[in-house]
């Protein structure tokens, strides 16, 4: 015959005043709702002061502050950020002198050269696999490889590529990302990962020159990690290589004796994935930085994030 089970009676529980309990969610942080015809200001500040939205506002200003004073904002970012059209707001806020230093992978060079090139990229890989001609359009491993044969001698693998798309006869070259870092001064390095990009397979392909220009190019994004204090360093799409990257580059500097300790991190994708958290929100910011961790599509994310920086840019200089 089973035990019965007797119902815990709940009369002896202790409560309290409402009026007394600490609360996480006020009235004041509530969103308002905004009229048709609103400007984006009133848009910001019609958003919740809640998780990502709050987050989201407090990073932007976090960048604007961090510029004003004269510290660095480098963006990250993978080759899905070209693939979904939002790098004409990395060109504007470079412009703006916002973005100080670019950071990408390989496959980044692939779909802004095609871009600038052609004004067309991202191919069908599903049907072109089938066949063997994934990855096999001639022009690209053509300048991407020369950009590698360039970069070797000196330059850096990303700013090769810059001042080919920039310098050469493209009929979209004005909205290359690459072509507009180099005519702006603004540093953008590559970091490859040998075998993961098309042009790998072209026969111009020279493992040695792509080698030696991306790991110049880690070294010059270390230089720049040196001068982080107070800065920002944010990262949107990459899950893997660029994460890695930052944190043997951060590594390094401190260890060469640079102090690097308060600055903001900040990943924004679709996912969250355990190496941008860890490697780039958390352990960095262990010694008295602050990271973001904010998920949502970067089609999405980075025009609001362009948005809010810019208007609390052109506010602190209405005021100045």
């Amino acid at each position: 015959m089973p035990r019965r089970i007797e119902p815990l009676d709940f009369g002896g529980l202790r409560t309290y005043s409402l009026q007394d309990r600490p609360s996480k969610v006020s009235l004041e942080k509530l969103g308002k709702p905004f009229s048709a015809g609103a400007s984006f200001r009133e848009f910001l500040a019609s958003l919740p002061r809640e998780l990502a939205a709050r987050d989201l506002l407090d990073l932007a200003e976090d960048i604007v502050r961090a510029r004003r004073k004269g510290r660095p904002f480098i963006f990250a970012f993978g080759a899905h950020v070209i693939k979904v059209g939002v790098s004409p707001f990395l060109v504007a806020l470079m412009e703006k002198g916002i973005i100080t230093a670019l950071a990408t992978n390989g496959a980044a060079m692939v779909h802004d050269a095609e871009l600038a090139m052609v004004g067309n990229t991202s191919e069908d890989v599903a049907r072109a696999l089938s066949d063997g001609s994934f990855g096999a359009a001639r022009e690209t491993g053509e300048i991407l490889n020369q950009a590698a044969r360039l970069g070797a001698e000196g330059m850096g693998l990303g700013r090769a590529l810059g001042k080919l798309l920039a310098e050469g006869d493209f009929p979209y070259k004005d909205r290359s990302l690459f072509a507009r870092a180099y005519l702006l001064g603004v540093p953008i390095t590559v970091h490859v990962a040998l075998g993961t990009d098309i042009v790998h397979i072209h026969p111009s392909a020279d493992g040695a020159a792509i080698g030696q220009a991306t790991f110049l190019d880690f070294r010059i994004l270390a230089r720049l990690i040196s001068d982080l204090e107070g800065g920002v360093f944010l990262l949107a799409g990459s899950a893997v290589i660029l994460p890695e990257v930052f944190l043997k580059a951060l590594s390094a500097v401190r260890n060469l004796g640079y102090r690097v300790e308060h600055f903001v991190t900040a990943n924004l994708d679709f996912i969250r994935h355990y190496r941008p958290l860890t490697n780039v929100v958390h352990r960095p910011t262990l010694s008295g930085g602050k990271g973001y961790s904010i998920t949502g599509h970067h089609e999405l994310l980075i025009p609001l994030l362009y948005g809010a920086i810019l208007e609390g840019w052109e506010e602190e200089d209405a005021d100045l």
